[in-house]
């Protein structure tokens, strides 16, 4: 091959694989590629990085909220075809992610904790999970086509999305002294960004801005057991251009606790997703002592 050619064959197999068409954010075919774009790359292969910081409160009854911690958190991605489709817009999402719980003055990543409550001190357990993966097509789990709440006001766009959790929790059991014995927890997400940078298919990815809200349970290793009261999450962030914008605080760590999270996960990764309670579970029982 003449080496004149290579640099143009490189970039016409480094090239988006989906239509140059603006999407429409009208249509379920139209809405998958606004996504895509939104959530990672249109190219396959392709890693993207979030990082989003803000603080945790607590609320128990009859008494004020407390901010207990400042939090940060990453999620380290890339995007593919979805197995077995022929719609290009159809794509799977492969990522891991991590959440660092800091001092609520000073910032600094906590190791370990003094409960307010129970007046223990406990060992804090950061969130590591690997993997958070999800496919993405034009019928949704329900068996109706896909509709996702995109709003268009001017040049800027909105998806606002909620996750509500309640079934059977991992650590119920034998597990009563960290944790009740139902998982229930909302996520909120908030992705906004100029519509004409989403349009532009020129470019692979879109400039994205996150909010993320979380209600939840007592985390487990905070050892709160079943008592009256629950955390919630406030958080800003946004799809940064490298992996390397990160945080000196969260490059820290994961140069020294979490290596693997310089990458996302392969493509064709299936196994199951990891939260933080199935991964305090795998923690817990790997300290237990041998029979």
């Amino acid at each position: 091959m003449p080496a004149r050619l290579l640099p143009a064959l490189l970039l016409f197999m480094a090239a988006p694989v989906a239509l140059a068409a603006a999407p429409d954010v009208t249509t379920p075919e139209g809405q998958l590629v606004a996504m895509r774009r939104i959530q990672c790359s249109e190219t396959d292969g392709k890693a993207m990085t979030f990082y989003w910081k803000g603080v945790a409160y607590s609320r128990v009854p009859g008494e004020p909220d407390r901010q207990l911690f400042k939090v940060e958190g990453m999620n380290v991605r890339q995007c593919g075809p979805l197995a077995g489709s022929k719609n290009k817009a159809e794509f799977r999402l492969v990522s891991r992610e991590i959440l660092l719980y800091e001092d609520p003055v000073t910032g600094e990543v906590l190791r370990n904790w003094t409960n307010p409550w129970t007046g223990r001190t406990v060992e804090v357990l950061h969130v590591a999970n690997d993997p958070v993966n999800g496919n993405y097509g034009l019928v949704g789990r329900d068996g109706k086509p896909t509709s996702l709440p995109f709003e268009v006001i001017g040049n800027q766009w909105w998806l606002t999305t909620g996750v509500p959790l309640f079934y059977t929790n991992v650590l119920a059991g034998d597990y009563q002294r960290y944790v009740g014995g139902t998982y229930h927890v909302t996520e909120l997400f908030n992705f906004f960004g100029a519509a004409d940078d989403l349009a532009n298919r020129k470019k692979d990815t879109a400039q994205t801005a996150v909010g993320w809200q979380r209600i939840s349970m007592w985390l487990p290793w905070m050892e709160m057991g079943d008592r009256a009261g629950l955390l919630y999450f406030h958080t800003a962030g946004r799809k940064l251009e490298k992996w390397d914008d990160l945080s000196p605080t969260m490059k820290a760590e994961i140069d020294r606790y979490f290596p693997a999270y310089r990458n996302p996960p392969p493509l064709d990764d299936q196994r199951p997703n990891e939260t933080s309670w199935t991964y305090f579970k795998k923690v817990i029982d790997a300290r237990k002592p041998s029979p």
